[in-house]
């Protein structure tokens, strides 16, 4: 009677050949998630801020449908200079730019691997995107004057989108950082994200209470 080693060579069946070899992680799943949740909450308020945008092409009197008083005006934020920084709105932007992130997270709940470079251009995409929302934010709050709802509802869904993204590339290795660093976004990109949350919609309360109150 012979028997089999464990060195004896194993057929794969057809089954086997179109079986995915490498689960999808635990990190990589709450990354791919958050990305769907939060692209898609972006994408869907650029999306009636394109809408918005083109009735006031159309009609130049239209009151859009954020337009509550004075303070929370979007077609008052959406006539001034900053709101087409391209020379086009730039909501547009956030309709390709948030249309890629929720492909990117379908892409990663369907086991996709990405390669380093691409993981670093993502991140790169998001920072710029945070740094045009911050510039955006201190033109609103302190330069016209004046809120956009929408505006506000992609400035929400960008932070955790960016910091877990951080996240998820410090803890990998595909951004190389201090054990510190790494063991602090490990447990507490949460409360950074909330801090971050937290001076944002707290600096917009402060400065249009009477809008608020």
């Amino acid at each position: 009677m012979s028997t089999r080693t464990d060195d004896t060579p194993t057929r794969r069946t057809p089954a086997d050949e179109n079986s995915d070899p490498a689960p999808l992680s635990r990190l990589d799943r709450g990354l791919a998630w958050t990305l769907v949740v939060t692209g898609l909450g972006a994408w869907l308020a650029s999306a009636a801020l394109v809408a918005e945008r083109l009735n006031l092409y159309k009609d130049p009197g239209y009151v859009t449908s954020c337009d509550l008083n004075p303070l929370i005006s979007c077609g008052t934020v959406m006539k001034s200079w900053q709101a087409s920084l391209f020379g086009f709105p730039n909501p547009f932007i956030g309709l390709v730019g948030f249309a890629v992130v929720v492909a990117i997270g379908a892409a990663l709940l369907a086991r996709a691997r990405f390669s380093r470079w691409f993981w670093i251009a993502l991140q790169t995409g998001l920072l710029l995107c945070l740094v045009m929302l911050g510039w955006l934010f201190y033109s609103a709050v302190f330069v016209i004057g004046a809120l956009c709802i929408y505006c506000m509802i992609v400035w929400f869904f960008s932070m955790p989108m960016f910091f877990y993204t951080l996240r998820r590339n410090l803890l990998t290795g595909t951004l190389p950082a201090p054990e510190g660093v790494r063991r602090f976004f490990e447990h507490w990109t949460f409360v950074v994200t909330a801090v971050a949350e937290l001076l944002v919609f707290g600096t917009v309360f402060v400065i249009f209470m009477d809008a608020f109150v």
